[in-house]
């Protein structure tokens, strides 16, 4: 019987490392690897573009990075806080509709938020360009009020519109997963209390709602920030992100380190800003 047990101890000692090793390997061989071939390659240098990179450990490719890309990194984030912003003031109120009225039509509706996935991403973009183009039903409109040199597309707001459009849902179906687990009965305890609806609201409601709004938050913020696809389809060569001069140093220009080094500082400062996130607005109730 003692034998038994020890046997049992020594087993249980070693499951939970035998549950995460699957986890373990994934991220190992598609993160920590992709992340040591990328610093390897930004510490590398190229004499020619035609060149094969060369280990030389010199950090020029990240003096590069920030001296000429610093507007594309600064517009990058801007936009997709904007996004952030936007996804947010309209994400919340649909997914409280649905959660709080949506009765037993929450299905359908959730539905309908997830069916634009269906349609790939950039597909979904390109539809953009016939929506906003200068003879489009929307331009035209704009253009009975504003004039006729008014245009939407190759414009900053353009690209900001689109990336609200297509993370949208990632806004909307964490929300409404943080709001489908609140007691809505507790606004009519806190209206007991001589809370108004707005109070009772943003009391009991809207801070019990905060894990979705801060997973939302970042399911929107970081694809945001390293898209390309919307900046090259709805913007203009001033509008450029840094999603699109990774890809330009990378496929276009040959310059394999800088393209490195500028995909390792968007990661850093991405990362620096999550958990500031966190930090300010707290992750408590993620797990809730």
């Amino acid at each position: 019987m003692a034998t038994s047990s020890v046997d049992t101890r020594r087993h249980g000692k070693f499951s939970p490392w035998a549950i995460l090793s699957p986890g373990g390997l994934w991220l190992t061989l598609f993160f920590l690897v992709p992340i040591v071939s990328l610093v390897r390659m930004a510490l590398s240098e190229m004499p020619n573009r035609f060149a094969q990179p060369e280990f030389t450990g010199s950090t020029q490719s990240f003096s590069t990075a920030f001296s000429e890309y610093g507007s594309q990194f600064g517009r990058s984030f801007l936009f997709a806080a904007a996004a952030t912003v936007f996804a947010f003031a309209i994400g919340y109120p649909l997914a409280y509709a649905i959660a709080a009225y949506g009765g037993r039509w929450k299905d359908l509706l959730i539905g309908l938020v997830v069916v634009p996935f269906f349609t790939s991403f950039l597909i979904r973009t390109i539809s953009w360009t016939s929506i906003l183009a200068d003879e489009g039903p929307v331009n035209r409109a704009f253009r009975s009020v504003l004039g006729d040199d008014f245009t939407l597309t190759g414009k900053w707001w353009a690209v900001i519109g689109g990336l609200t459009y297509n993370f949208l849902p990632f806004m909307i179906l964490p929300i409404y997963v943080a709001l489908e687990k609140i007691d809505f009965r507790l606004t009519e305890a806190a209206g007991d209390l001589y809370a108004t609806p707005r109070a009772a609201f943003w009391r009991v409601v809207f801070p019990l709602s905060l894990p979705g709004v801060f997973a939302g938050s970042l399911l929107v913020f970081i694809p945001a920030a390293g898209d390309f696809i919307n900046a090259r389809i709805l913007g203009n060569p001033t509008t450029t992100m840094i999603g699109s001069v990774v890809q330009d140093q990378y496929l276009v220009q040959l310059r394999y380190p800088v393209a490195a080094a500028l995909s390792l500082v968007l990661m850093a400062i991405i990362t620096a800003l999550v958990l500031l996130y966190s930090r300010l607005f707290g992750t408590d109730g993620l797990a809730a």
